[in-house]
């Protein structure tokens, strides 16, 4: 992935249930701040998202996009925009990967090219708020559900 940016946290529930909440998008604006809408467009022959619109608070103006995503439970969960209005090319990903304390490291990685101007430097600046937010947000919901 040319010039994106990948973080990581650790998360105290297995990669299977964790990857059950990220498949989830439709409840995502429960738990990522920015994230306005999310529509499901078109569900794999597991009834996971293939396709799905969203609508995000970008700061700047909010920002509409599609992606595609691959499922591969419970280890991966990446995708790609379909180039739009407000995205040139977007390619993320989700790695979990299984601790020997029971826990999950979760990797998020996440290149955006916007359709309108963003110097560089702002653009990855965007990129690593957002991961930290999306990572703390999803550490927060799988906490919260596992302990209800």
């Amino acid at each position: 992935m040319a010039e994106g940016t990948v973080q990581s946290i650790e998360i105290p529930a297995s990669p299977e249930f964790i990857f059950e909440v990220l498949a989830d998008l439709e409840l995502y604006p429960e738990w990522i701040t920015a994230m306005r809408e999310v529509e499901i467009l078109e569900r794999d022959g597991e009834d996971r998202p293939r396709r799905a619109h969203f609508l995000v608070d970008a700061m700047i103006k909010e920002i509409a996009y599609d992606l595609e995503y691959v499922h591969e439970p419970p280890f991966l969960m990446s995708w790609t925009a379909v180039p739009g209005e407000d995205i040139r090319q977007m390619v993320g990903s989700y790695e979990l990967r299984a601790l020997e304390d029971g826990e999950t490291d979760v990797v998020y990685a996440l290149m955006v090219e916007p359709e309108f101007k963003v110097p560089g430097f702002l653009r990855r600046q965007a990129e690593k708020q957002l991961i930290g937010t999306a990572l703390r947000g999803l550490k927060r919901r799988v906490e919260e559900l596992s302990s209800g």
